[in-house]
């Protein structure tokens, strides 16, 4: 259980379902409730099918390309930090060209929901939690997302356009974070493998 919570909380915060709530409302506000659904369906499959095969695939590739656990810490902190910071800093999330037949696969499911930042952090999640576990904690949370998106009207409603975007500045604060310290501990394994090369 433990575990899993470690996984859950970083993909959590990256997913950062309330962060793009205004966006999702905004791709749909002129599509009827029974389109709504349809398009949350597909959102959700494609998220988490795009994510499971980043996560399955992701460390063979990395394998293949000579990469180890800390170049690709120290990268992955790197770019999220870059994605929190651009997020803190941004008036809003950045609008998507969509193509109505397929807004719930793209950019609902990808990249909004399944996005750089939560492939990146599942591939450090693998490195720290293992598959099975990372596997479970990116499903569990791109389900809340559709869970958001399905009650997405009276949420808004409830927390009103200030609350939205305090809630996802926190999100992209505690991203921040999380990247610095994924970046602390790609130079420390560094280290370790420069020294036990020695």
């Amino acid at each position: 259980m433990k575990d899993f919570l470690l996984a859950f909380i970083p993909l959590f915060v990256a997913v950062d379902a309330i962060g793009i709530l205004p966006l999702y409302m905004g791709l749909v506000e002129s599509i009827d409730d029974g389109r709504r659904r349809r398009i949350i369906v597909q959102s959700v499959f494609t998220a988490i099918s795009v994510a499971a095969a980043f996560v399955v695939a992701g460390q063979p590739l990395l394998r293949l390309l000579g990469i180890t656990t800390g170049d690709f810490m120290v990268a992955g902190g790197t770019l999220l930090f870059v994605i929190s910071l651009r997020d803190l800093m941004a008036v809003g999330k950045a609008r998507h060209i969509i193509d109505p037949e397929t807004v719930g696969a793209v950019p609902i499911g990808v990249p909004l929901v399944t996005g750089p930042a939560v492939l990146t952090t599942c591939m450090l999640l693998v490195e720290q939690h293992h598959m099975a576990i990372t596997l479970l904690a990116v499903g569990a949370n791109v389900l809340i997302a559709g869970a958001v998106f399905w009650f997405a009207s009276s949420i808004s409603k409830r927390l009103g356009s200030a609350g939205t975007r305090t809630l996802s500045k926190i999100a992209s604060l505690l991203l921040a974070c999380i990247a610095v310290m994924m970046v602390r501990k790609g130079v420390v394994t560094l280290i370790a493998q420069v020294r036990a090369g020695l």
